[in-house]
């Protein structure tokens, strides 16, 4: 599933979010969501969503 897509991402979720500061290196952090912040269907670089330890980032993977 896509991480660029709101509806595949919910509350709960466990994903693979890429923060700002390591958008050049692409370093992913694993998490799980605790709230959606970006409002739209769908961001071509990843739905932002903040996970439960406060760290916010945009969702490039979606852990099974």
């Amino acid at each position: 599933m896509s991480g660029t897509i709101r509806s595949n991402i919910k509350i709960g979720t466990r994903v693979k979010v890429v923060q700002k500061h390591h958008q050049r290196t692409g370093e992913l952090t694993e998490g799980v969501v605790s709230k959606l912040l970006t409002k739209s269907p769908s961001h071509p670089h990843g739905i932002k969503v903040m996970l439960e330890g406060g760290i916010v980032g945009r969702v490039k993977e979606i852990v099974k």
